[in-house]
């Protein structure tokens, strides 16, 4: 049961076909413990195969309907699993029994968040560029009008802030003029904590008024490897999207945390080397999360839980995410459950 390259020179071994499944899979060994993961099930379950690598199934993944388990297989579709480590997933969990190998089992986990991989050119995001490069000219004449006005009412701080947020919201659409650029984003190496303070600031000053914004950072975390403008829009979006999601709870709480996830790591595509993502920034609230029936695909363009929504700010996210190596999870996690939007971003090199 060992991963192995038993092909030829030039063809792909065990270890490689195993790797590039488009789902995930998890080997399980006769003592209830996990042999293997693939990169599918990595990215879903938030942890890397060296970290679930010897541990009891259900400490992991608790099976649903654990009573119904049989020996010769098992399969229970649209369950809600909440994972000890990750998020709450829904998937259809199938089990089965490895032929000629007693004890030995094969889980697969289907999920519409298995197949958003880092390289994925997503339908959603394209359409999202479509409607952005349209909607460009006409945002940035009112753009210049507000800046001139910002402009008249002398210094100041919140003129000061007024000025640099045009400037840097023209310079984004600028690029927008022109998403079907297949250009790279320029990337380096940043602390994120001037960022992160810089979009509290900008929420509290101006769309979250009146609501608690808490912070939990880790101090020690390394620069990310990012593109400073582009995490800056990802972070005011997500924070503009909690603030709507919890505004009519009586103690709207909004709570921004950092992370470094030692072995976190997903597959850029099939067949490439796994990318270390060990950055974690999550934006949390607690409002009631989006309409189950819209929660798989809140990434894609022109889907929104809100009427007046126009489903465009997470295909964005999505889309500047992964133009940074990274990638962005929903989830309901918690107790009580409360939403998080959790960014994964590689480390800067040295």
């Amino acid at each position: 049961m060992t991963p192995h390259s038993g092909y030829a020179s030039g063809r792909p071994g065990f270890a490689e076909l195993f790797g590039a499944l488009p789902v995930a899979v998890i080997v399980i060994d006769p003592d209830d413990r996990i042999a293997h993961a693939n990169a599918f099930a990595e990215q879903l379950l938030n942890l890397s195969e060296r970290v679930m690598r010897g541990q009891p199934l259900a400490a992991i993944l608790p099976p649903p309907a654990a009573d119904d388990r049989r020996e010769g297989g098992f399969a229970y579709y649209d369950a809600e699993i909440a994972t000890p480590h990750g998020p709450k997933i829904r998937v259809d969990f199938v089990e089965a029994a490895v032929s000629d190998h007693p004890g030995w089992r094969a889980i697969t986990l289907h999920s519409a968040a298995t197949t958003r991989g880092l390289a994925q050119s997503g339908g959603g995001a394209r359409a999202a560029s479509g409607a952005a490069a349209m909607l460009a000219h006409e945002i940035k004449n009112p753009l210049s009008g507000i800046r001139g006005a910002a402009q008249l009412l002398g210094t100041g701080e919140l003129t000061t802030l007024i000025v640099t947020e045009v400037d840097r919201i023209a310079a984004l659409i600028d690029r927008m003029q022109d998403f079907s650029d297949t250009r790279p984003l320029p990337i380096h190496g940043e602390n994120i904590y001037p960022l992160l303070g810089h979009a509290r600031r900008l929420a509290l000053a101006g769309f979250g008024r009146g609501v608690t914004i808490e912070e939990r950072f880790d101090p020690s975390l390394p620069d990310a490897a990012i593109n400073r403008d582009a995490l800056l829009q990802i972070l005011i979006n997500l924070l503009k999207n909690a603030v709507e999601a919890c505004r009519t709870e009586r103690n709207p709480r909004i709570l921004i945390t950092t992370a470094y996830r030692h072995g976190m790591s997903v597959a850029a595509a099939a067949g490439r080397p796994r990318t270390p993502l060990p950055i974690e920034i999550c934006v949390t609230d607690n409002g009631p999360g989006a309409p189950a029936d819209i929660a798989d695909h809140l990434f894609d363009a022109f889907v929104s839980g809100r009427p007046e929504g126009q489903g465009l700010g997470l295909a964005l996210v999505d889309k500047l995410m992964r133009d940074m190596g990274g990638i962005v999870q929903y989830a309901r996690e918690g107790t009580p459950e409360m939403t998080t939007l959790r960014l994964l971003l590689p480390r800067a090199t040295l």
